[in-house]
């Protein structure tokens, strides 16, 4: 018996060759193509990232370094700070204009600010931390090392006095007080020391800041108010704290107890 006819040959019954997977098709220089891929995709992430961190330092939290002992105890040389700037409203950049404020600046609140340089207010390097003493329309006054708020005495259990600690004479740097001075006091006759002045009266839209150790610091009894737009923030937490300036301080430098704590 012959075999049945058919109209294909056997070479038309073999399978189609499979087609090449789209995702297994590379160019001619793929190699590099892929590299610049690579690279343009950690570019972004960087930037990103560097994005976040620049509005982060803007507009929420910075870092700030104690380099002075003019809030000892509250705060010692070395003490590493997180400020949040969020809090009393963060100015945006390159503007007058400050973000809304969560809250406003009290009477013994620790602040950040921008120096007030008296030959030119607008000179605004370095930062300064003190703490607030006075707000717009305070009379303030200090007889004896003892601070008096509207008349009355203030409680202060941060205020740090050097034993024996001498009060200096009479210091031409106290003069600008005259100009500030309560009705009824004659500016002629005004002769202020490190700890007795006043009373002076603040100025609306400013403060009157003070160091917590009294003797050491140089904060508004010489150099005058600092303006409301000059506070950039308020300190939160110790971060770090070490004794030395060490880059990598060695183990016994470092202030483990002070890492943490809150600051008041």
């Amino acid at each position: 018996m012959s075999a049945p006819e058919t109209d294909a040959t056997p070479e038309q019954h073999r399978p189609a060759p499979a087609l090449p997977d789209p995702e297994d098709v590379r160019p001619a220089g793929g190699g590099a193509s892929a590299f610049a891929q690579s690279l343009w995709e950690w570019a972004k992430s960087v930037g990103f990232a560097f994005l976040l961190f620049l509005v982060i330092r803007t507009f929420l939290i910075q870092a700030f370094k104690i380099p002075t002992g003019s809030m000892e105890e509250t705060l010692l040389i070395g003490d590493f700070l997180l400020v949040n700037k969020a809090v009393y409203g963060a100015q945006i950049p390159g503007t007058p204009y400050r973000l809304p404020a969560f809250e406003h600046v009290r009477r013994q609140d620790v602040v950040v600010f921008e120096y007030p340089d008296p030959y030119d207010e607008y000179d605004t390097d370095p930062d300064y931390v003190k703490r607030v003493i006075g707000a717009p329309g305070d009379t303030v006054q200090m007889v004896q090392k003892r601070m008096y708020v509207n008349g009355e005495p203030l409680s202060e259990p941060y205020a740090r006095q050097l034993p024996g600690a001498l009060d200096p004479d009479y210091d031409p740097h106290f003069d600008w007080q005259r100009n500030y001075l309560s009705a009824g006091y004659d500016p002629s006759a005004y002769r202020a020391t490190r700890d007795t002045w006043g009373p002076i009266v603040v100025p609306p839209g400013k403060y009157f800041v003070l160091g917590d150790n009294r003797d050491n610091s140089a904060d508004s009894r010489y150099w005058g108010f600092v303006d409301a737009d000059l506070i950039k923030g308020k300190p939160l937490v110790v971060y770090f704290s070490k004794r030395s300036d060490e880059l990598i301080p060695e183990f016994e430098d470092i202030r483990y107890k002070r890492i943490g704590s809150v600051i008041k």
